[in-house]
């Protein structure tokens, strides 16, 4: 997979699960202004990201690029929707299954 593919899926992966905890959490249709400030700081966190090509996934990674702030509120996001993913997206969630997967694999 090149390193273009990998930032698109990961750039999906992360707006799903912004766009979910938004949805569920301030009741909006849209990104509200606190989510998607978060939902562009990751984007741009992908887009620079120079470990692409070796990591898997930001939580497997030697070093953490965004601010402690951003981090925490990141994690609270995951932790979230992370159990609504299959339901509302099951082929993102499928694929990054399976990327884990290989990924452990590889390490041991």
């Amino acid at each position: 997979m090149n390193i273009e593919t990998k930032r698109k899926q990961e750039n999906e992966v992360v707006s799903a699960m912004i766009e979910i905890y938004c949805r569920k959490n301030h009741h909006g249709k849209e990104l509200c202004p606190q989510c998607r400030k978060l939902a562009e700081y990751a984007k741009q966190r992908t887009e620079k990201c120079p470990f692409m090509a070796e990591k898997t996934f930001c939580s497997q990674c030697k070093v953490h690029c965004y601010s402690p702030k951003m981090r925490e509120e990141i994690k609270k996001v995951m932790r979230f929707s992370g159990k609504y993913m299959l339901f509302y997206h099951p082929v993102l969630t499928i694929r990054h299954g399976i990327e884990t997967i290989k990924a452990k694999r590889k390490e041991v």
